[in-house]
């Protein structure tokens, strides 16, 4: 039995994020409908995380087993040919018996995109969150190294999480401007449920001199989730990169 591991990309604008759910429309479903079609029979795909309504993916790993002998890039070409065009499949591989997507994973890198000009632009609306207040990405790119290091972030966690430990370790977190548009970067261990969204929201706090420079520290180690920022919307979330 062949352990595919496959990476995919998607625009998540239409889905109610990655995990098959009752009466809602998800990555996951769609994928499992051409993967079906492919190898003849419904398959159990293995997702590497669960992503929210709205959220895309330039890089998502999952899995499937199969005793069918076709090529890497069969696989992939004939994937493409039964997925909507806001997914594709764009590489595969064969993986150790043993692998997971999920639980093999050394680290995950986000990617948030904040549109920063003086009028909102429509081919972002999906895309990036309009935020037409002055952001000094520099000031921010200081004030956010605050996140880096292993703390208990319950304080960056959405209140419908039931994850026990909320301990994480974040390795990087840049911010950064091109143009209009203002990237929020972060690699980490791993993510509780919306914890990238609120910290963008909190830094945006801090833009706005809601949280004074150095405080952001006093506010990650007081897991107080009403001491951190408003949750981001999910339009401008990407999961960037998935580390193995």
């Amino acid at each position: 039995m062949r352990n595919l591991l496959i990476t995919i990309q998607y625009d998540g604008s239409r889905y109610h994020g990655w995990q098959v759910q009752k009466n809602a429309l998800t990555v996951q479903e769609v994928f499992q409908n051409a993967v079906e079609k492919v190898f003849g029979k419904r398959l159990d795909v293995i997702g590497c995380s669960r992503t929210d309504s709205g959220v895309h993916a330039n890089m998502y790993c999952l899995t499937l087993k199969t005793d069918m002998n076709i090529s890497d890039e069969g696989v992939v070409m004939a994937l493409n040919t039964h997925l909507p065009k806001d997914i594709a499949a764009v590489f595969c591989t064969e993986a150790d018996a043993d692998f997971h997507p999920r639980y093999s994973c050394k680290s995950k890198e986000y990617v948030y995109k904040l549109y920063n000009g003086k009028v909102r632009n429509p081919f972002y609306a999906d895309y990036a969150y309009y935020y037409r207040y002055p952001v000094d990405a520099d000031y921010l790119n200081k004030e956010c190294k605050a996140f880096i290091g292993t703390y208990d972030f319950c304080g960056f966690c959405s209140a419908h999480s039931d994850v026990e430990d909320t301990v994480r370790t974040v390795k990087n977190f840049e911010v950064s401007r091109d143009g209009d548009m203002v990237y929020f970067k972060v690699e980490a261990d791993g993510f509780l449920y919306n914890m990238v969204r609120i910290m963008v929201g909190t830094l945006l706090f801090v833009a706005e001199g809601k949280i004074k420079s150095g405080e952001l520290i006093n506010v990650i180690k007081s897991k107080d989730r009403k001491s951190a920022g408003k949750t981001a919307p999910a339009n401008g979330l990407y999961l960037n990169q998935i580390n193995y």
